[in-house]
């Protein structure tokens, strides 16, 4: 810290306040992006999922509808148990239901299975 006479203490007042806010710009501008959000469409058979503030997620494999509670460490996204239901859907890719955990990268959603393997994207909005 800088030594100052007493009379001067609105300037290390100020150099205090410069100090947070350039921590915050270089938090700011790191590029790290955030996981409360929602990805894939709506479409009829396509993938979507939704992750809330809480960790929480719900969305679709496409065909069933799934959800559960995640971890979020980092800059990475850990599914908890998911819990879904099971119907019989034709020609509906279900690898939403193999997930472990996911990374949002430019914007989209990369899901990884418990093996580390990239099996999916989910586009952002």
């Amino acid at each position: 810290m800088i030594a100052v006479r007493s009379g001067a203490r609105p300037v290390t007042r100020m150099l205090g306040v410069a100090a947070v806010l350039a921590l915050c710009l270089t938090a700011c501008s790191s590029g790290e992006e955030s996981f409360p959000g929602t990805w894939g469409s709506d479409d009829s058979g396509q993938p979507n999922l939704t992750i809330d503030d809480d960790s929480s997620y719900s969305g679709s494999d496409g065909c069933n509808r799934v959800n559960g509670q995640g971890t979020i460490s980092g800059d990475t996204f850990r599914f908890g148990s998911m819990i879904g239901t099971l119907m019989a859907c034709e020609g509906v890719d279900d690898w939403l239901r193999r997930a472990d955990t996911a990374k949002v990268i430019d914007g989209d959603l990369v899901v990884y299975d418990d093996e580390g393997k990239k099996i999916g994207t989910l586009d952002g909005d």
